[in-house]
């Protein structure tokens, strides 16, 4: 793992490079007193990013925190279009040597693309979808969730967005599929997040599973955060909430000794609708093969931004959306909310309301 780790630092640290050096040539005319002012802001943007992950759980006032994580996440996206929209227009220039405008015109481009991306970003999509079965008695409506983040990304602000959309669907069931904090407690402790959770209005509870970034912000942590909500986590364990539907969740992939999905399914009756909450979607297939009813992931936000989301969809037999199986409905959220930057290029922030009808 610290190889694609170091792999990944090289790659931004040239990227990094290669921009400020087009940059400068851009600025070339300009007093040195100006060209050293955009260097110290061009690398201070830069190793933004890193500086709050490394003192994530520090004692920084909030406001000193949640700008540097900003900051650092927002140039990530503007370093991957600005380097490539860069280099497309270098290769122009080497085919077109008349045209000589190229950095700018990069730039340019890549602030819009931002806008937009944001915009994208701020207003996520409900999908709904409508499974019918006789293995209910009655009809039931699932909100589903996934990767919210909450931190300095998500603050409370947004999540109280959240809590209204979700509310706004009326659901008897809301699951969170993983991935509800981000990097630290620090910061969802401080604007005291668990008074929104709270508002979340449903008749037949919340269910949640853990994802990979429950475990970076220290899942034992986490655990005991989750108890001051009325969230019950479920750690491969079932729950029953309706008569005839039986939600089934599994710990986190990141735990190497979590139960086996077979071994979870097996301990629910056939007879019953069954639903898998398993955060990162690498068992569907097998979902399908057991006779789950239902099986609900995120973990993969699609990538959050072309060309990543082209990544992502190769790595995931399926990386995001609703798909029928042969027997089991699946549906990968590409996330409510995001990690990082606040962008969505390609991609669609989302939750689903699955309305499950009874043939009764």
């Amino acid at each position: 793992m610290w190889i694609y780790g170091v792999l990944l630092l090289v790659i931004c640290l040239g990227a990094n490079a290669y921009l400020f050096w087009r940059i400068l040539a851009l600025i070339s005319s300009l007093p040195l007193v100006v060209r050293i002012v955009v260097g110290v802001l061009f690398w201070s943007a830069a190793i933004m990013l890193f500086v709050s992950m490394a003192l994530r759980n520090a004692s920084l006032p909030e406001v000193v925190s949640r700008a540097m994580f900003n900051v650092g996440s927002v140039w990530l996206v503007f370093l991957l279009y600005a380097t490539l929209l860069t280099l497309l227009f270098d290769v122009v220039h080497k085919l077109v040597p008349a045209f000589s405008y190229g950095t700018p015109i990069a730039l340019i481009i890549t602030l819009l693309v931002m806008i937009i991306g944001y915009v994208n970003y701020r207003n996520p999509r409900v999908e709904t979808i409508e499974i019918i079965s006789n293995k209910i008695e009655d009809d039931v409506r699932i909100a589903v969730v996934s990767d919210i983040h909450l931190g300095y990304g998500t603050n409370k602000n947004k999540l109280e967005r959240y809590v209204e959309l979700i509310n706004s669907q009326n659901p008897d069931i809301v699951v969170i599929v993983g991935d509800l904090i981000d990097n630290s407690l620090h910061p969802v402790r401080e604007q005291h997040m668990s008074e929104t959770l709270s508002n979340i209005k449903v008749e037949k509870g919340v269910y949640m599973v853990l994802g990979n970034h429950e475990y970076i912000s220290g899942v034992e942590e986490s655990i005991d955060y989750l108890r001051t909500t009325p969230i019950t986590l479920l750690r491969d364990s079932v729950a029953t909430p309706v008569k005839g539907l039986t939600i089934i969740g599994r710990d986190d992939r990141t735990n190497r000794r979590r139960m086996t999905l077979q071994e979870l399914v097996n301990k629910v009756d056939s007879t019953l609708f069954r639903v898998v909450l398993d955060h990162q979607p690498y068992d569907i297939a097998q979902s399908d093969s057991l006779g789950v009813d239902l099986h609900l992931s995120g973990h993969t936000h699609r990538g959050q931004v072309w060309p990543l989301s082209l990544l992502v969809d190769a790595m995931y037999d399926q990386s995001h959306g609703y798909r029928k199986w042969s027997t089991t409905h699946a549906y990968v959220s590409s996330g409510l909310s995001l990690w990082g930057p606040p962008f969505r290029i390609g991609t669609h922030s989302d939750m689903a309301l699955i309305t499950i009808k009874s043939l009764h």
